[in-house]
């Protein structure tokens, strides 16, 4: 018996499907990473944010598909890592555009819906490249227009759309040349019908599906958590809930989300067309869930008691006494400043480096390990600050930081588009606090243009790029994102990254070394640069960063 109606329930079971689907094969997606280095995140940033959408989906409940793909669009929106993740919750974000108003739909409204995703996918990307996940979504959306006007049937619909989106997807490394080089189609694309074959296989079923969440994997040591006192946590409970209103006004969340400023911290308050998501921690969970039932009904209800959390923690070690009663700790409040800064940098040497300069909030992340857009949020709202600048330092952030900027309302973001640490440590420098945030923005902007970023990592895999031919575990040199030195040691591969990178107008070298080289490593090579160029200044510190050896900035 053919489907030829989707409900919410049913839309819901698809997109937990999908997410699963994708999740069971995240490594592959992350393994057709262009470059051979390990940085190659694809498939766990899509993962993370469908997740995000389908846990949203999974708790809703509803028979309306307008609410379900609301719900997820606002999760999948506030989950993504990435360029592939913000590009996926734009998908999401347009195909529930689409569906507005709808309770069940068909072929007809699922193609119009997927068109409707996909323009704004590409509103979302400044410069759309073709031979990419927007490539293959559009190809999906073309496949499905024609489609609706052949069948009613979704099954055969959804089949149709995969058999041609892999028809697209095979066509993606003539579109973009780097793919040919690498010899791999777009990851992103095979991600996107990763979730299609997910939902496809879940179509027919009438047993409920759940979500599979990635396994957390406890550390070893406990010794850290040990020493946080359940008193530094300021308030004890993360409260999290929908209120269900339609169309809420600016003002209203403007008023709720000044009140809950006076309970807790760590707010998070996103309104749409009928839901308002609220995050906050707070002593007094009570009185935010009084303070919303005033505006509207509750739904999707989380609680957790932070300090038990700690504490079982702790105890799953075994050796960690039971907490006792804590008292209740008052919030100190910030005072408020012009401008203040976010960036996102990995080990404890760039962080110190990044304190030292002004920098309010330093995320853990980088590469392999994308914040979230609700990650940046979240820093955000620590800072008490009009304007605040976020320096994403990794080119597959920039649109994170993007869309965090869209959604913050209460404080004006200025999103620099720096592309490595380096870039970030450049415009920190611009830091003036009498320059007026504007003319600071366009400050930090220019100086990042002269900064050339050369990096050392090493190969993961396999393979040939260009006239290179890689072999796992070679060194490989990067200067602004592009191989340009394969070595077999790390040493000789700087060194000769180095030659590629210092041109005659270079007056500063910088090296930060990382967890795996040591300080007589990077002696040696600040003893090499003087000797080579000694017009020069050398500059070395430990930047503690995992996975690159050295991180150089050549200005």
């Amino acid at each position: 018996m053919s489907i030829t109606t989707l409900n919410g329930l049913r839309l819901s079971r698809m997109m937990i499907a999908g997410a699963n689907e994708l999740t069971q094969n995240k490594e592959l997606v992350d393994a057709m990473n262009v470059f051979p280095v390990p940085d190659g995140d694809t498939g766990t940033n899509m993962s993370l944010t469908v997740l995000a959408a389908a846990r949203e989906a999974e708790k809703n409940g509803t028979l309306r598909v307008d609410e379900i793909s609301k719900v997820a669009a606002n999760g999948a929106l506030r989950g993504a890592r990435g360029n592939s993740g913000v590009i996926t919750s734009q998908l999401f974000r347009g195909f529930s555009k689409g569906l507005e108003g709808l309770d069940e739909v068909g072929v007809k409204e699922l193609a119009e819906a997927a068109e409707q995703g996909v323009k704004t996918a590409y509103k979302a990307v400044m410069k759309p490249k073709e031979g990419t996940i927007l490539t293959v979504a559009r190809g999906c959306a073309e496949a499905a227009a024609k489609l609706a006007e052949e069948t009613d049937d979704i099954e055969v619909f959804l089949k149709g759309i995969l058999e041609y989106g892999h028809q697209v997807l095979q066509k993606t490394p003539d579109m973009l040349p780097v793919l040919k080089q690498a010899g791999v189609v777009d990851a992103g694309g095979r991600g996107l019908l990763y979730i299609l074959e997910g939902a496809l296989k879940q179509l027919g079923g009438d047993v409920p599906v759940t979500l599979a969440e990635p396994q957390k994997t406890e550390p070893s040591d406990f010794a850290f958590l040990a020493s946080v006192e359940n008193e530094s946590i300021t308030f004890g409970y993360c409260t999290e809930f929908f209120i269900n209103v339609n169309q809420p006004d600016d003002a209203t969340v403007q008023q709720l989300k000044s009140y809950l400023g006076t309970i807790g911290d760590s707010i998070v308050c996103v309104s749409d067309d009928e839901i308002i998501k609220i995050h906050v921690h707070t002593d007094h969970p009570g009185l935010a869930l009084e303070k919303a039932l005033s505006i509207g009904s509750l739904s999707g209800l989380k609680i957790d008691n932070m300090r038990e959390q700690h504490t079982n923690k702790i105890n799953f070690a075994g050796n960690a006494p039971q907490a006792a009663p804590v008292a209740e700790v008052p919030k100190t409040e910030q005072p408020k400043k012009a401008v203040g800064f976010v960036s996102i940098s990995a080990g404890e040497g760039l962080t110190k480096i990044f304190k030292n300069l002004g920098v309010d909030e330093v995320i853990e992340g980088g590469q392999t390990m994308n914040p979230s857009t609700e990650d940046i949020l979240n820093a955000v709202n620590k800072i008490n600050a009009e304007h605040i600048f976020i320096l994403p330092n990794n080119k597959n952030i920039i649109l994170a930081a993007e869309q965090a900027a869209a959604l913050c309302e209460e404080k004006t973001l200025h999103v620099i588009p720096t592309r490595s640490v380096p870039e970030g440590i450049s415009a920190m420098f611009c830091f003036e606090e009498d320059t007026a945030p504007e003319d600071m923005e366009e400050e930090m902007k220019e100086a990042i243009q002269a900064v050339d970023t050369a990096t050392v990592t090493f190969a993961v895999r396999d393979t040939s790029f260009g006239d290179k031919e890689i072999k796992e575990g070679n060194i490989l040199g990067m200067l602004n994102d592009e191989i340009a030195v394969v070595s077999a040691d790390v040493q000789e591969g700087t060194k000769e990254l180095l030659k590629s990178s210092v041109t005659e107008d270079s007056e500063v070298i910088s090296i930060y070394y990382g967890t795996d080289v040591t300080e007589e490593d990077a002696a040696e090579i600040a003893a090499f640069i003087e000797e080579e160029y000694p017009d020069c200044e050398v500059e070395v510190q430990s930047g503690g960063q995992p996975l690159y050896y050295y991180i150089i900035s050549v200005e």
